[in-house]
């Protein structure tokens, strides 16, 4: 079953929402030559929910994600992340949010290769001032299959999907309500990208997980698919199949093509994610 943009996107629960847009707009440039990138996007992402967001090029997904975290000004609406309204928080606090409630992965990964693989799994802890415990920083390697030996090594002496791991385990440390994840797969081969997955779905177990991704097989794993076009929640698709998200990214294709980027999105957009937020220590 998929439900059209018309339908109700929002999921009711007990436990609140750590995810809320509501009617968010974004727009690159100024006057009459502003680009929409979002265009009135409202959408929850429910306590322990696992969402993949999908599109052509250009339609709205990482900027979605950007605008989610805190990490691009809204034109207009407004976003709750962990029940805070991010336009009633500074930059500072925004940044203070991130590094204690919020988890990154990345499609480039941004692991520092002068630290070692606990060094960089430990990040996070260290850019707000708190101790990273031995114990911690082994048991979030634990929860990806990192051994301890591969925690003295640099990220270069690792494979690709190794790396990858690093990755998901320096998100899991400060045991996030919330995991921001844009193309996280991007780079993999499908036999490693598939591993990488279910650990993530495992290990990010009762934390909600947002994962932009071009990719229909990365629903296999997800409670959810929201489609966008044009800056648009297009469709939205429960319990999503891979060969019927192939279809409905198909279907977005025919009907619009790859969208351009609107200027200034893309290069916003890779500087976000490339500080990823945390702020200054």
């Amino acid at each position: 079953m998929v439900m059209t943009a018309a339908a109700n996107t929002t999921v009711t629960d007990a436990v609140p929402s750590p995810v809320v847009l509501d009617a968010v707009t974004k727009r690159y440039g100024r006057r009459r030559g502003a680009v929409p990138a979002l265009d009135g996007v409202s959408l929850t992402f429910a306590a322990g929910s696992f969402t993949a967001v999908l599109g052509v090029s250009g339609s709205g997904k990482s900027t979605l994600l950007q605008c989610a975290a805190g990490l691009e000004r809204t034109t207009s609406g407004r976003v709750q992340l962990c029940g805070q309204d991010l336009s009633q928080l500074s930059q500072r606090k925004q940044a203070v949010l991130r590094r204690q409630r919020v988890g990154f992965v990345f499609q480039d990964l941004n692991l520092l290769p002068e630290l070692t693989v606990a060094e960089n799994i430990a990040l996070p802890l260290r850019l707000d001032h708190r101790r990273a415990r031995r114990d911690d920083v082994e048991y979030a390697a634990a929860r990806v299959g990192l051994d301890g030996g591969q925690l003295r090594r640099r990220p270069a002496e690792l494979s690709g999907g190794q790396q990858q791991r690093v990755a998901i385990a320096r998100a899991l440390i400060t045991r996030p309500e919330v995991i921001f994840a844009d193309e996280p797969t991007g780079a993999l081969d499908p036999h490693t990208a598939v591993g990488v997955l279910r650990l993530l779905r495992g290990a990010a177990d009762g934390t909600t997980v947002v994962i932009v991704t071009h990719d229909p097989q990365v629903t296999r794993f997800c409670d959810r698919a929201v489609f966008l076009q044009g800056g648009r929640v297009d469709r939205v698709l429960p319990a999503p199949e891979p060969a019927l998200v192939a279809r409905c990214l198909h279907e977005l294709g025919e009907r619009g093509g790859a969208a351009q980027p609107a200027p200034g999105q893309a290069a916003s957009a890779q500087a976000g994610w490339g500080q990823a937020g945390w702020g200054r220590p």
